[in-house]
């Protein structure tokens, strides 16, 4: 396809390899198939191991190359351990997307267990952390690369509920911007990525409850919940050298939920 000034639209990724966690269903699953048919070779992280296969067999499928690596990223070891893994497999690593992230309960703080907080914050922040202190390390050895942060909606706003999530949400925000200006001048761009209600396993548990899916729908003035594919086409493209100029930016697909108040009619 090509624009009117003839230049080709189609982002390649020809010769570049990507690293994702959380890749074994939903937004990272998507991503990963989206990179592959961009030409990436992909390394997919998650704590699952079939459905991490899955993943791989659909990227081989598309036409990629990619290896699946069982990595829990609330773990320091494991984190390096995959960055290693990514690069003895590939011989480096242009691009990551820090996609993994759980919601945990969604209870009032009164009533939320100490461990359900600590484990929302360990994959959904220290695990971004984590990932961006090896990435980094890596990227900068090589002269470059480009990250995507899995934030939400969820980092811009409150929740009754929704404390350890919304929380976690936040601070991937302010790691993104850190980050970022930590390494503008080497070449490494850092950006987040900040999604709406998404048609995904984590909505169905989260609004899978008719009354619950039409409160939450009601937000959304274009009518309903995003697709995991238009998620990933824009990390695809915060990936690419098409947003060479971009970096400590949030960028907010949210079908209209974050440009003001939208009451159930």
């Amino acid at each position: 396809m090509e624009n009117p000034n003839g230049k080709n639209m189609k982002i390649d990724l020809s010769g570049k390899v990507a690293l994702i966690t959380g890749g074994t269903s939903g937004i990272g699953r998507e991503t990963a198939l989206r990179f592959a048919q961009a030409g990436a070779k992909v390394v997919i992280a998650g704590r699952r191991e079939p459905e991490g296969e899955e993943t791989v067999e659909l990227v081989r499928a598309a036409g990629g190359e990619g290896q699946f690596v069982k990595a829990d990223v609330s773990h320091a070891s494991e984190v390096e351990m995959l960055v290693q893994k990514t690069v003895g497999k590939f011989g480096k690593m242009d691009i990551a997307f820090n996609n993994a992230g759980v919601e945990g309960e969604w209870i009032p703080i009164t009533r939320q267990p100490e461990e359900d907080f600590d484990r929302v914050i360990s994959i959904n922040l220290k695990g971004v952390w984590l990932c961006l202190k090896y990435e980094i390390r890596q990227m900068l050895r090589q002269g470059g690369g480009a990250i995507v942060n899995m934030s939400s909606i969820a980092g811009f706003v409150g929740s009754s509920g929704a404390a350890a999530y919304i929380a976690s949400k936040h601070g991937v925000l302010g790691l993104t911007k850190t980050a970022a200006l930590e390494t503008a001048k080497n070449n490494i761009r850092v950006n987040a990525i900040c999604p709406g209600a998404i048609e995904t396993a984590m909505a169905d548990r989260l609004f899978g409850a008719p009354e619950v899916h039409k409160y939450v729908l009601s937000h959304h003035p274009i009518g309903r919940f995003g697709r995991p594919e238009e998620i990933a086409d824009a990390v695809v493209w915060m990936c690419s050298d098409r947003a060479s100029f971009m970096t400590g930016q949030s960028l907010v697909l949210d079908g209209g939920f974050l440009a003001g108040p939208n009451p159930p009619d």
